[in-house]
C-alpha cells in the first residue's frame, strides 16, 4: 500500500470547511425543532417521538452512502464528492421549508427529509478523512473537522437570537414559528450549500490504488440485493474495538438526544421559570386574559432564544477545545482513550450542574463543560476506529458506526428516554438533563473497555 503524503494546514481546513453547512443544519435543527414542535402544539411528553425520524434516517442511510462512496469513482468528481454536494442541494432546500409548516405532520415530516439530506452529506465527510490522511495525521484531521463544527454550532445556534436582535420579531400568533427562526433557516440553507461547494472545489481525491481492479470489484457488486448482503455481513462481523466504541457511542448520543429533545422545554421551564403557556387554558375573547397569554408567550420565546445561545456555547467550547488539540496533535502523541474518557465525564458534570443552578447565567458554564465532551466526541471516536478497520471498506464501516449514533436515539424516541427520567427523576422535563448527565459519564468509564493501542494511540512522526 503506498504511504500517504501529509497534507499542510491548509489543506487539511479545505477538506473539512464543509462540516461548517453541516453543521449549521444539525444545530438549527437539533436547537430549534422542539420549539418549532412545541410552537405547533406538540407536548414536552411527545416531542422525542417525534425526533424519531433523524435517527431512523440515519440508521438507514449512513450504511448505504457509506457503501456506495466506497465504490464510486469519478476522475472529475471523485469517491465522496458527488455526495456532499446531493446532500448539500437537499439540505439547503428542507432548511429553507421546514420554519413554515403549518401543522406538526409537516414539521416532523420536514425533519425526516432534512436529516437524511445531512445524512447523505456526512458520512462522506468522515470518510474522506481517512482517504486522504495517513495514520499519523488522522486525529488531527478529525479535530479539524470538530473545530469548524464548534464554529457552526456556535454561530447557528445564536442566529434566532441576532436576527432579533436585527429588528426581526421572535414573536408570533399561536402555532406560527416566529419569523426569526424563519430567517436563521433560510440562511442556514445558503451556507450549508456555499460551504460544500468550497470543500468541493478545493479538494481533490486519490484515485483508488488499483483501478483495473476497483472496476472489476465493482462490476462483481452489482445489484441491490447484492449491497444489503456486503452491508449486513459486514455489520455481522464488525472488529471487536469498534463494537466496544459502539458502546461508549451508545451512553453519548443517548446523552445528546435528551438535551437535542428537552433542552428547550426543560430549561425555559426550570431555569427561566418561562414554559410555554397553554392557550386552552386563556379565554381569549377576554382582553385581560388574552393580554396574559401574549405575555407568558412573549416570555417564553425570549427564553427560548436565549436556551438556543446558550446551548451556542457548547459549540463555541468544542471549538476552543478542537483549537487546542488541533495545536497539541500536529506535533504531539496524544492518548485517545483517556483524552475521550475525560472529555464525557466533564460533560456529564455540565449537564448535572444545570439541575442545580441559581440563576441562567451559569448556563454558561454548564454548557461549556458539555462543549468539551461534544469536541471528543466528534473526533476521538472516529480516529480510534479508522485506525484499526480496513480502509478499502472505510465508508461502509463508517456508515455502519452510525448504527451506535441512531439506536441510543431511536431507544430514546420511542420512550427509553421518557421512561427512565420520570422513573429515576422525575415528571419534570429538567429530569432529561439530569439523565444526560450519568449516561455521559456512563459513555466516559466505558473508556476502560479498549484495548488495541494502535486505537488508543498514534506518533506524529509514524
Amino acid at each position: 500500500m503506498a504511504t500517504k503524503p501529509r497534507l499542510s494546514f491548509w489543506q487539511i481546513w479545505n477538506m473539512s470547511f464543509g462540516f461548517l453547512g453541516i453543521q449549521f443544519g444539525f444545530a438549527l435543527q437539533g436547537g430549534f425543532m422542539s420549539r418549532i414542535f412545541q410552537t405547533l402544539g406538540a407536548s414536552e411528553h411527545d416531542i422525542p417521538m417525534l425526533w424519531i425520524a433523524a435517527p431512523l434516517t440515519g440508521l438507514i442511510v449512513q450504511p448505504i452512502i457509506g457503501y456506495m462512496s466506497d465504490r464510486t469513482w469519478s476522475p472529475k468528481w471523485g469517491r465522496r464528492r458527488p455526495f456532499f454536494l446531493i446532500g448539500a442541494i437537499l439540505s439547503s432546500i428542507t432548511l429553507f421549508f421546514v420554519p413554515h409548516s403549518s401543522a406538526l405532520w409537516m414539521a416532523a415530516g420536514g425533519l425526516w427529509i432534512l436529516d437524511a439530506s445531512i445524512n447523505i452529506s456526512m458520512e462522506p465527510f468522515r470518510a474522506l478523512v481517512a482517504d486522504k490522511l495517513p495514520d499519523s495525521q488522522r486525529s488531527y484531521g478529525f479535530v479539524m473537522q470538530t473545530l469548524i463544527i464548534g464554529i457552526g454550532t456556535w454561530v447557528a445556534s445564536n442566529l434566532p437570537w441576532l436576527i432579533n436582535q436585527l429588528g426581526v420579531s421572535n414573536e408570533a400568533a399561536p402555532g406560527v414559528v416566529p419569523m426569526s427562526v424563519k430567517v436563521a433557516f433560510a440562511i442556514g440553507g445558503f451556507v450549508f450549500l456555499a460551504s460544500i461547494l468550497y470543500t468541493v472545489f478545493t479538494t481533490d481525491e486519490y484515485p483508488p490504488e488499483d483501478l483495473e481492479a476497483f472496476e472489476k470489484e465493482k462490476k462483481e457488486a452489482k445489484g441491490f440485493f447484492h449491497g444489503i448482503k456486503e452491508i449486513t455481513s459486514n455489520a455481522a462481523s464488525m472488529p471487536l474495538t469498534m463494537k466496544k466504541l459502539g458502546v461508549i457511542q451508545f451512553f453519548s448520543w443517548f446523552a445528546f438526544f435528551a438535551m437535542w429533545s428537552l433542552a428547550t422545554p426543560g430549561l425555559t421551564e426550570h431555569v427561566f421559570n418561562s414554559p410555554i403557556p397553554d392557550e386552552a387554558m386563556f379565554n381569549m375573547e377576554i382582553p385581560a386574559e388574552k393580554e396574559a397569554f401574549e405575555v407568558a408567550n412573549k416570555s417564553y420565546n425570549d427564553a427560548a432564544d436565549l436556551v438556543g445561545s446558550y446551548m451556542g456555547i457548547y459549540g463555541l467550547s468544542s471549538m476552543a477545545f478542537a483549537l487546542l488539540l488541533t495545536f497539541y496533535t500536529s506535533k504531539r502523541r496524544i492518548n485517545r482513550k483517556y483524552v475521550h474518557m475525560v472529555s464525557l465525564i466533564l460533560g456529564g458534570i455540565g449537564f448535572i450542574s444545570m439541575y442545580f443552578i441559581p440563576d441562567p447565567s451559569y448556563l454558561t458554564m454548564s454548557f461549556a463543560l458539555v462543549g468539551i465532551a461534544w469536541g471528543s466526541i466528534l473526533s476521538m471516536p472516529y480516529a480510534m476506529l479508522s485506525s484499526s478497520i480496513d480502509a478499502k471498506k472505510m465508508g461502509l464501516y463508517m456508515g455502519l458506526f452510525n448504527m451506535f449514533i441512531v439506536i441510543p436515539q431511536i431507544v430514546a424516541a420511542t420512550g427509553g428516554l421518557t421512561f427512565i427520567y420520570k422513573a429515576v427523576f422525575g415528571d419534570q422535563a429538567i429530569n432529561a438533563i439530569l439523565l444526560a448527565g450519568t449516561s455521559l459519564i456512563l459513555a466516559g468509564l466505558s473508556n476502560f473497555l479498549i484495548v488495541n493501542k494502535k486505537a488508543i494511540t498514534y506518533s506524529p512522526e509514524e
